[in-house]
């Protein structure tokens, strides 16, 4: 029973259903239940990491018919690269809802329904091991996500949701379509239907069928990562989202994409992914997201758009990792998803209580804020060096990995991208200096500094941050098996080689 991910996987959902039946007219219970179910989720998701043994492969695995004539089954199971995205889903959908607390106070119910919802799908998505699962679970998060913009978002929230649910819906059906092509395949090759990843990895298309699959996988999942050009819905997504849907969207619904490639299309299309035009096209567009997406961040003037399009640098370098092909590379870009998702997450979350304070997201309507503000200002520094990739702290590991793994590949690649390194630094404390460095305006006097359920909601980033950045290799031991699936599938005789 501890460790049935069926249970796990729809706790929040049973949680959502229950909720239906409060009652409205008690807004304190409505989020006291709202947050309690997303607590036990979380904690015993954690429970479920410190049973994970990393000397194994595929752990705590479910099975159960499901579409029998289609070959698809209810198949559920994790590796270290799942567990660790599974259990930053579970704690930072806790603590995304707990820093909501004030935030919302229209149609409340709805609200936390939604967002119980959302959190069983993308759940869903990193414990899945058969590919219709995959894509179920994939397409049910849009759903949720697109209301919590829509109803409770910004000005501009319906246009942003419905940039938002156009862009990745049209993905999505490219991205099934190439899992369709690939299933096909497989029936082909061995006269069996299975939508299992173990079945599908074993198939290993070549030629024009391996490019056909690749590159509308690739449309699919670059939607979602997202890669520059397919990234333009997701500056409006954030900035308009509520602080909740921001932070989902950054740190787990944007992982959504990278582990798809990661999952599918590497061991899928290994031969394709090979070819030197491939390596080409992905390292090319890998960099324009990086030094792009920075460069962008220098000349924003919101406060959350400046932090939206720092995701699409810092995807940039989780997907340059993953297409070095080479152990470093991999490992590194698995672990900077999960700090990706720390350091954003808690940037989000601190732009949230300030708009909570201020009721703006322009950068020049605040300064000074050290003043009335220390504890914040604190958090937030050590946010922004996190993100900037800086030692101690986690992205520094992972930023080191993967540029060790672009060097091995490519020496143009790894310059390129410590050119992305040095602009992250620059406009992240650009916008440091001018939100908390300086003269205090009156406006900005009498803001109360962190209260403690605020702490309670900061800490657990502060501690995994750091937690990470000072000693990572819990984190890599979990990682070690996956990267060597992935390195037998892509480059099989890389070991051999090595020694």
């Amino acid at each position: 029973m501890a460790d049935n991910l069926t249970l796990i996987l729809f706790l929040p959902m049973l949680g959502g259903l229950i909720l239906t039946l409060l009652p409205s007219s008690k807004p304190v219970l409505v989020k006291f239940w709202a947050n309690l179910v997303l607590g036990c989720n979380a904690l015993w998701t954690l429970t479920l990491l410190g049973r994970f043994d990393a000397t194994h492969d595929l752990q705590f695995i479910q099975r159960l018919p499901w579409i029998p004539s289609l070959g698809a089954e209810f198949f559920l199971g994790v590796d270290g690269y799942s567990m660790l995205l599974f259990a930053m889903t579970s704690a930072v959908g806790f603590l995304a809802s707990l820093a909501s607390w004030n935030a919302i106070d229209t149609r409340l119910k709805e609200f936390y329904v939604s967002l119980l919802i959302l959190q069983s799908c993308v759940a869903g998505v990193f414990l899945a091991v058969d590919a219709l699962l995959f894509f179920v679970f994939f397409e049910a998060s849009l759903i949720p996500m697109f209301f919590l913009i829509a109803i409770w978002g910004g000005e501009q929230r319906r246009m942003a949701a419905m940039k938002f649910i156009v862009y990745t819906v049209a993905g999505s059906m490219l991205l099934l379509v190439g899992l369709l092509l690939l299933y096909f395949e497989h029936w082909r090759q061995t006269g069996f239907f299975s939508f299992s990843l173990p079945a599908l990895w074993a198939t290993k298309p070549e030629g024009d069928l391996g490019l056909w699959i690749f590159w509308l996988m690739f449309a699919g999942l670059a939607v979602k990562v997202p890669m520059a050009p397919f990234h333009t819905w997701l500056p409006d997504a954030h900035t308009e989202a509520p602080t909740v849907g921001s932070v989902y969207l950054a740190s787990i619904m944007l992982k959504m994409g990278t582990y798809g490639f990661l999952r599918l299309v590497l061991p899928g299309v290994p031969e394709t992914v090979k070819q030197a035009n491939v390596l080409w096209w992905m390292s090319v567009l890998a960099l324009i997201a990086i030094v792009y997406g920075a460069l962008v961040c220098l000349k924003q003037k919101d406060w959350k758009r400046l932090i939206a399009y720092s995701s699409v640098s810092h995807m940039g370098f989780c997907m340059l990792g993953m297409f070095s092909l080479n152990p470093a590379g991999i490992s590194g870009s698995m672990l900077q998803q999960v700090n990706h998702g720390i350091s954003t997450g808690l940037l989000f979350i601190l732009v949230g209580l300030m708009y909570e304070r201020r009721h703006t997201r322009e950068i020049s309507e605040y300064g000074g804020l050290f003043g009335p503000m220390p504890a914040f200002s604190f958090v937030f520094l050590i946010a922004a060096v996190s993100s900037m990739g800086l030692p101690p702290l986690n992205g520094f590991v992972g930023e080191l990995r993967i540029l060790t793994g672009a060097f091995e590949m490519s020496v143009p690649w790894a310059l390129w991208a410590g050119l992305g390194v040095v602009l992250t630094v620059a406009y992240l404390l650009w916008c440091y200096q001018r939100v908390t460095l300086g003269e205090t305006s009156a406006k900005n006097l009498g803001l109360a500094d962190l209260s403690g359920r605020e702490w309670a909601v900061v800490l657990p980033f502060l501690i995994a941050a750091i937690g990470i950045g000072v000693y990572p290799q819990p984190a890599f031991d979990m990682l070690e098996r996956p990267v060597k699936q992935i390195m037998e599938k892509v480059r099989p005789n890389y070991y051999a080689q090595s020694n």
